[in-house]
């Protein structure tokens, strides 16, 4: 079974295919030995067929040997960069932890050097930066992103006697007001029916359609700016509509939701696909996928990145460049449901085929649009900490427990302190 992006995260299964890897080898070593090159990544980081066809692909020139770890998979690499050695020859690291590990980019080869500027144009412009320093070094080849789109329920979608094809929907709910109107309609002609499951859907999805987040480039606390107001008056709107169902996706009340036809929506990435399939298999062929208000922005994605101890860095940039070639990344789509950063991927055979989850519909046509339309953002550091304050308040307002007006003020006050410690100005 494909583990999607939430499910690789919580189940921390591990399936390791190298053995001695925590093996002491002196200061400033990698892990691997000569004629090996070693990778570490996480459950569904990869995909276990293309990294099968790698280990033969390479077998004349390197021994590639792979370790898929469990538990805190950010904790173990940062140990191994710490001690200096034992370091993998190729890590992976995850889109979340990019902004924090940039600072570092002396412990990582800039790949650059290897040649990677070569091909920065076959990749997206917005995840090569993401992955880059401010000085241009590029620290991470992209793997994968998350394009965000919205999924719904065309089945309920005709129950309120509303148009259900994905190019109808997606101009009918093509701004945030015309969302939470059509989701007005949709509940008071299906009254046992909520457009969404939580406002913070909304709010994280908006935030990360802007080009600023919390914190600018300059090292300046913005999170009491206009664009997070307008997110967050956005997302206490819907509560405030009757649209939101008021739980979270790893709630229950969620999964029951998805499978008994509970919630007409869905806002999310394109691995959150799986996420549904796996969670309401019996709901098959009555979604379909728009843009809706929800494109261009990005969830989740990470990288491949080479640790100044790797023994050979050259070999391991040129197993790098094969995994994430267009090819491969379109094969990793279909094996592990890892939504290519190479545009060039989206014209592939292997991504353009009828899905019948969804009614046949070819979902790769809006993703890969949303995924163009995406930002050039900037990412501090403290970012996904300063986001999870205000999700955290938006849950209290949205459960009744909390007024909007002191929630807001509680949540800057909190995202500004925490900003603080962490280093902001």
């Amino acid at each position: 079974m494909i583990m999607s992006r939430r499910r690789a995260l919580s189940l921390g299964v591990a399936a390791s295919a190298c053995a001695g890897l925590g093996a002491g080898c002196g200061n400033g070593t990698a892990a691997s030995a000569d004629g090996t090159t070693t990778l570490w990544s996480w459950p569904g980081g990869l995909s276990e067929k293309v990294l099968a066809d790698a280990v033969t692909q390479f077998a004349d020139r390197t021994e590639l040997k792979v370790s898929v770890l469990s538990g805190d998979y950010k904790q173990q690499l940062l140990a191994v960069l710490d001690r200096d050695q034992d370091v993998p020859d190729i890590v992976g690291i995850k889109g979340e932890d990019i902004a924090s590990l940039l600072p570092r980019a002396d412990r990582f080869v800039d790949l650059n050097t290897l040649g990677a500027a070569e091909v920065q144009d076959e990749y997206l412009r917005w995840k090569w930066q993401q992955g880059s320093t401010f000085d241009g070094r590029l620290v991470g080849f992209p793997i994968d992103i998350g394009p965000t789109a919205m999924f719904y329920r065309a089945d309920l979608f005709r129950r309120a006697g509303l148009p259900d094809t994905p190019e109808r929907v997606n101009t009918m709910m093509a701004s945030w007001p015309k969302f939470l109107d059509v989701g007005r309609q949709l509940v008071k002609a299906v009254p046992s029916v909520r457009l969404l499951a939580s406002g913070t859907q909304v709010f994280g999805l908006r935030m990360s359609q802007s080009p600023i987040r919390f914190v600018d480039a300059s090292n300046h606390f913005v999170g009491d700016q206009q664009h997070v107001r307008a997110a967050w008056d956005c997302s206490v709107r819907l509560a405030d509509l009757g649209l939101s169902a008021k739980v979270q996706s790893d709630e229950e009340g969620w999964r029951a939701g998805i499978a008994g036809g509970k919630l007409a929506a869905e806002l999310g990435a394109a691995w959150h696909a799986l996420d549904i399939q796996q969670t309401a298999p019996d709901t098959a062929g009555l979604w379909r996928v728009a843009a809706g208000p929800a494109a261009g922005a990005n969830s989740g994605g990470s990288f491949l990145a080479i640790p100044t101890a790797a023994h050979d860095p050259a070999q391991s940039f040129a197993v790098i460049r094969w995994l994430l070639s267009p090819e491969n990344q379109a094969r990793a789509f279909v094996d592990a449901a890892l939504f290519p950063s190479t545009p060039a991927a989206y014209e592939l055979p292997a991504m353009t085929q009828p899905e019948e989850f969804f009614g046949g519909q070819r979902t790769v046509e809006v993703f890969g649009e949303s995924a163009k339309k995406a930002p050039r953002a900037y990412e501090a550091p403290s970012d996904a900490a300063l986001n999870q304050v205000y999700a955290d308040e938006l849950r209290s307002v949205e459960t009744g427990t909390k007024a909007a007006a002191q929630g807001w003020q509680d949540a800057v006050a909190q995202a500004r302190s925490l900003a603080t410690s962490l280093g902001v100005n």
